[in-house]
């Protein structure tokens, strides 16, 4: 037909020196000849081949011009210039490191406190837990599964109080959070008494009703009387208890008191250091 040019003539041009079209047929499997349409291609957006239609390139799909150096850009610089969050989080993070190279270099005294001070706390708060569950015990007259019983008692406030205090305290004041002595002080009592001593009082109750349930060890009450029956029984418990309130939160106080103190001589170290090489 006239006018159009037949596949050989197609590669010939496509082979002629200038030309920007790039033809070619392809047979698919089981088929016939299809024609695939030029594709246009060079290295320079501006450049325009003799025999090509000129068009623009969008400047979205242009290649950046400078070095390469003007334009790449490191993570920390992509973090820092994308919000102010994330630039306080950078901030706060290198002040964290700073600090524990700091407590690092104290004497092992205040290492110990500061990193194991906490095990110390939860450790009594396994104990007020064996208290709570040898009381309820006796109370109820349960003579089998003791194993059964101590085993939680002994592990779950333990691990309990070692969460709590290292979230609420030690966490928050050694990454620069809670510069405040009172707040500290008030954080370190409360997750002594009420984490380390009536935490495990509490977990006591329902443990123990339902061993003495089990085994039949004691008369429970019907629905009418529950309430009136577990308030009589949890009484003289949480009187005998409230001594290992106190401890705990004593405890508590000060613990939180001489880690604060640790921390204000690492801010005093931290101010005195006038070489900001020695801080990196």
């Amino acid at each position: 037909m006239l006018g159009r040019r037949t596949p050989a003539q197609l590669e010939t041009a496509s082979e002629a020196p200038g030309s920007c079209e790039r033809a070619r047929w392809r047979r698919p499997r089981g088929g016939r000849e299809v024609w695939d349409p030029p594709v246009t291609a060079w290295s320079d957006p501006g450049e325009i081949l003799p025999g090509c239609p000129a068009f623009s390139v969008p400047a979205s799909c242009q290649a950046p011009t400078g070095t390469g150096t003007d334009s790449r850009m490191t993570g920390r610089e992509f973090l820092e210039l994308d919000s102010p969050q994330q630039s306080l989080f950078l901030a706060r993070l290198k002040q964290m490191e700073i600090i524990q190279k700091m407590l690092n270099e104290l004497p092992k005294t205040d290492q110990n406190l500061c990193n194991h001070g906490s095990y110390f706390l939860a450790a009594n708060s396994s104990l007020c837990g064996l208290a709570a569950n040898n009381f309820f015990r006796n109370i109820l007259n349960i003579r089998r599964a003791s194993l059964v019983s101590a085993v939680p008692m002994a592990v779950i406030p333990f691990l309990s109080t070692t969460a709590v205090y290292e979230v609420f305290v030690r966490g928050p004041l050694f990454s620069g959070q809670l510069n405040c002595e009172v707040c500290a002080v008030v954080r370190g009592g409360l997750v002594g008494a009420v984490v380390g001593a009536l935490y495990p009082a509490f977990l006591a109750l329902p443990l123990n009703a339902s061993l003495a349930a089990r085994y039949m060890s004691s008369p429970l009450p019907g629905k009418e009387n529950a309430v009136r029956y577990w308030l009589t029984i949890t009484q003289p418990v949480f009187r005998k208890m409230s001594l290992g309130v106190l401890v705990q939160c004593l405890t508590g106080l000060y613990l939180a008191t001489k880690q604060h103190g640790i921390y204000v001589k690492i801010l005093q170290q931290m101010h005195l250091s006038r070489d900001p090489e020695e801080l990196k």
